[in-house]
């Protein structure tokens, strides 16, 4: 079959080749896979992988063979799928790892949806954000612009910090009270933070957490790191806390919620690239310059 493997003499070390066919264990299925999707960690990172192997983990599709312990959607259903492997003509992926795609959501914008969707719908469930102030960092990319949607429909003042005014367009459209280049602006305290960016801008989005207050760290964008001053982690009152998150268990249930919002149109996967599986160095590149807004999908099919 045909697949993105990892080569470090790549471009971005990725490109179109041959691997073979995964053999499901009894309670994964097999997926004919449609479409995928690229998350900027993945391709930052995927030259650290062994040479050859299959990459990625977001993909969308039909079943073409059920897993043999009956989990998961029989054969011939459309899902969305999270797994090792996905950026391939052929997934083998745990059944509680998928959710189906509902009739009327587009197969390439529901493969948009698990890593970034899931990550931004699991941190933001950590607290109540009914009528509380959540600052969400690197908002702009594929995590950030789900977590600004699914804040304001959680009932949160929604801060959306960008890099430039320029990557900040769209995110009010979103849902987005207030968009903000780095932290300009922002005088009061919040109550949680979901950071894409670490780096400077977290110590400095440290000091506006309220008591009580939490951090996310999701991802590390700046590639620089974040110096605490001595005593500026202590705090008098309820405790503040920063959580590292990678949470990819049965993501099934929460990508069902997700494609649920999408079909009733208060989800939008903002697929901001989209493009057959051959530019792959293409997509990768405007990923990696922040040229995208939202996600990069491609779609899968044999070379000519």
């Amino acid at each position: 079959m045909y697949a993105l493997i990892v080569d470090p003499d790549a471009p971005g070390s990725l490109r179109l080749g041959t691997a073979g066919e995964p053999e499901p264990e009894p309670h994964q299925l097999l997926l004919d896979v449609h479409h995928i999707s690229l998350n900027r960690g993945e391709v930052a990172f995927a030259g650290q992988r062994p040479a050859g192997t299959v990459h990625g983990h977001d993909a969308a599709g039909v079943v073409v063979r059920a897993a043999p312990d009956g989990s998961g959607p029989a054969a011939g259903t459309r899902v969305a799928a999270f797994g090792a492997g996905a950026w391939a003509q052929l997934m083998a992926v745990d059944g509680a790892a998928v959710a189906e795609v509902p009739g009327q959501v587009d197969l390439a914008d529901a493969a948009a949806l698990p890593m970034a969707g899931v990550t931004a719908l699991r941190t933001l469930r950590t607290r109540d954000i009914l009528g509380r102030r959540v600052l969400i960092t690197g908002a702009a990319g594929g995590v950030g612009r789900y977590a600004v949607q699914l804040a304001a429909l959680g009932g949160a003042h929604v801060i959306a910090s960008v890099g430039s005014r320029a990557r900040g367009e769209g995110l009010a459209e979103l849902g987005a009270h207030e968009v903000v280049v780095g932290l300009e602006g922002v005088d009061r305290p919040v109550d949680l933070i979901l950071d894409n960016v670490g780096g400077p801008q977290l110590t400095a989005a440290w000091r506006l957490l309220a008591p009580g207050g939490s951090v996310q760290n999701i991802g590390w964008a700046s590639g620089e790191p974040a110096v605490f001053e001595p005593y500026s982690l202590f705090s008098i009152g309820p405790a503040k806390t920063m959580s590292t998150f990678g949470d990819v268990r049965e993501f099934g249930p929460d990508l069902a919620t997700l494609l649920g919002f999408a079909a009733a149109g208060r989800l939008s996967p903002e697929v901001g690239w989209r493009g057959p599986w051959d530019r792959v160095g293409e997509a990768a590149r405007a990923l990696l310059e922040r040229r995208v807004a939202g996600k990069a999908v491609l779609d899968v099919a044999a070379p000519a």
